[in-house]
């Protein structure tokens, strides 16, 4: 795809979203249902992942990471950002691989110390170029597909999160 399709593709939505900024609000949906042992059966759009136990904390290995599907949903949508911003741009990509690193202490998961944060305390995005694009380019690049990445900007600024439940009885 190039710039002129892109923005062909995205020019009557962005106008849509002027007219008439209720139809940008969309809800995305995801759903899991718990499986055998100690996992979670995550219906994708495109398959079903069954995600478990990190070994670190008592897994054998075999089911997704919750924290690993975490970080490559980061690097999927930085991903995907990133070669939308350069095609809009007209900015040369000819390849690139996106990678992130998160360090978090399982401490804090299984409740060996209570001064010990759940969750990942640090997170590294890389981007490997392979582009003739002039160093102000490339730091656009960059800084639109920081501003336009989605998962990013939830992680960076964290939304609330409301939890409810219902009991179901058979």
């Amino acid at each position: 795809m190039n710039s002129a399709e892109l923005k062909a593709l995205q020019a009557p939505i962005k106008e849509r979203y002027r007219e008439r900024p209720e139809t940008a609000m969309i809800t995305l949906r995801a759903e899991g249902k718990i499986g055998q042992s100690v996992t979670c059966n995550v219906a994708t759009g495109k398959a079903m992942v069954e995600a478990g136990l990190h070994p670190a904390t008592g897994g054998n290995g075999l089911s997704a990471c919750s924290g690993d599907m975490l970080l490559e949903s980061l690097i999927a949508c930085a991903g995907v950002t990133l070669r939308a911003v350069a095609t809009a741009l007209n900015i040369p990509l000819r390849d690139a691989t996106v990678r992130a690193e998160g360090d978090l202490d399982f401490r804090g998961t299984l409740g060996v110390s209570k001064e010990i944060p759940v969750g990942f305390q640090n997170i590294r995005l890389r981007f490997e170029l392979d582009t003739d694009a002039t160093e102000e380019q490339i730091a656009t690049l960059l800084r639109l597909t920081e501003r336009y990445c989605v998962v990013y900007q939830t992680l960076n600024h964290s939304p609330e999160i409301d939890i409810s439940h219902r009991v179901t009885t058979h």
